[in-house]
């Protein structure tokens, strides 16, 4: 794989895909590659008595929403770099920065599925702007 790589947060959300657009034709032009980043973790509101999906569903929607991104853009018409899928348990912004440590970019979405969550907590892009070590670019939807 290409030393030259660039991050990519995927979440199966409109402007995760149109940041991995964005990824694909960045990592074309340096020669190098991309690695979409999928994070997973439990809802605040569920609970080990019961709540709305099993443990491993949880898991299973995240790799489904990450393999069904890529699988789309890999389909389109778009530049032909290496794609590396990874799926990470844990909060989607540190997961990011994790996977961003010795990248050339990191890019997010101006917009995910954690609409409340991320009020609640800090949107991942702004605490990736924030935090990451390498340039991260923010893609409008």
């Amino acid at each position: 794989m290409s030393e030259r790589k660039i991050v990519v947060g995927v979440d199966g959300s409109d402007p995760s895909k149109c940041a991995l657009r964005w990824a694909v034709r960045q990592a074309a032009l340096l020669d190098g590659s991309v690695h979409a980043v999928g994070a997973w973790e439990f809802p605040a509101f569920y609970s080990w008595e019961g709540g709305p999906m099993p443990p491993d569903d949880f898991e299973d929607a995240a790799r489904k929403a990450l393999d069904d991104a890529v699988d789309q853009i890999e389909d389109e018409d778009l530049p032909r770099v290496p794609i590396e899928r990874t799926l990470t348990h844990g909060h989607a912004a540190q997961a990011l920065l994790d996977a961003a440590e010795g990248a050339e970019l990191l890019v997010v979405g101006s917009r995910g599925h954690g609409s409340f969550y991320g009020a609640l907590l800090g949107s991942v892009s702004q605490r990736c702007a924030v935090h990451a070590k390498c340039p991260v670019v923010i893609v409008r939807y």
